[in-house]
């Protein structure tokens, strides 16, 4: 849905009230409760605020999961410029598994925002299966992630209160599917990553190992063009990193295309590309000979 203010008043009897339900909303982490209150705060300030739920509108012509850009992007700092990205010349073929490296401040984490659809850039274009990625508000951003592009972080994001097919079905839930259908998708899909006897058990049952793959399902099962991971071995051990990586490497035999932001040189040889970020630019980028996980 989209929160929209028409109107504000101007006294202050009248705003500060109406605030305070805001932040209120806005705090709330549970989307049943939040919508409730939201109608119960439109009700009573209904002369400013207005919702609206909104239907995906997202091109269908994106068919391929090839993108490429020539992207500039900068921060100010205290009174000074800092370039994020300097000029980044990229392009990934679908079907690649790409390996993003690079030290602390080197641009990887800016580079993989700006192709997640988290982040704008400055200067230059970026295209995602012909279609072109610029600009865009949060509204259309999230229907275009949601669509396009799926990810696996590091520390897993999993939601604690849900068990694993609860979280596995979510991107489903945004997307509208019928709850029987998106029930019986997710649950496939738990069992892609070999956990589908633990569908009912919470993040805090499951081991890392287990967690990253709950959450590789997840971004797996709204079937996105690219699946970008951010330090999806960060926090496991190495047995259970070649574990991950192994399912990683069997997702992109599949055909999938995969971006593995990793700072960990055997984690980026079982990619078959490495690129490799230094201060902004691309200092190196070279096809291997990919090794196997397992």
């Amino acid at each position: 849905f989209q929160l929209s203010f028409l109107r504000l008043p101007t006294e202050k009897g009248h705003l500060l009230p109406a605030l305070i339900c805001l932040l209120f909303l806005l705090n709330n982490l549970q989307l049943k409760k939040s919508l409730l209150y939201l109608v119960l705060v439109s009700s009573l300030f209904s002369n400013f605020i207005s919702i609206e739920f909104l239907q995906p509108d997202v091109p269908d012509h994106a068919t391929s999961a090839d993108f490429g850009f020539f992207i500039e992007k900068g921060y100010v700092l205290q009174d000074y410029e800092k370039r994020g990205l300097k000029g980044i010349d990229f392009e990934v073929k679908e079907g690649e598994l790409v390996a993003i490296m690079g030290s602390s401040g080197s641009g990887k984490s800016t580079l993989l925002n700006i192709v997640g659809m988290l982040d704008n850039y400055d200067e230059g274009s970026y295209e995602l299966g012909k279609v072109l990625i610029k600009k865009m508000d949060e509204t259309k951003a999230a229907k275009y992630r949601n669509k396009f592009l799926g990810f696996v972080f590091q520390s897993f994001n999993l939601i604690n209160y849900k068990n694993a097919l609860e979280n596995v079905v979510l991107p489903l839930y945004y997307q509208g599917m019928p709850r029987k259908e998106r029930e019986e998708k997710a649950l496939n899909y738990l069992d892609d990553v070999g956990l589908k006897e633990w569908a009912t058990h919470l993040p805090t049952e499951l081991s890392g190992g287990q967690k990253q793959r709950v959450a590789i399902a997840r971004a797996m099962v709204g079937e996105p063009k690219v699946l970008l991971a951010d330090e999806p071995t960060g926090a496991l051990d190495s047995k259970t990193s070649k574990e991950v990586m192994d399912l990683i490497q069997k997702i992109n035999k599949a055909g999938k295309t995969i971006l593995v932001v990793t700072h960990e040189q055997d984690i980026a040889e079982m990619c078959s590309r490495i690129v490799k970020l230094k201060d902004g630019v691309i200092v190196e980028d070279k096809k291997i000979r990919q090794k196997k996980a397992l």
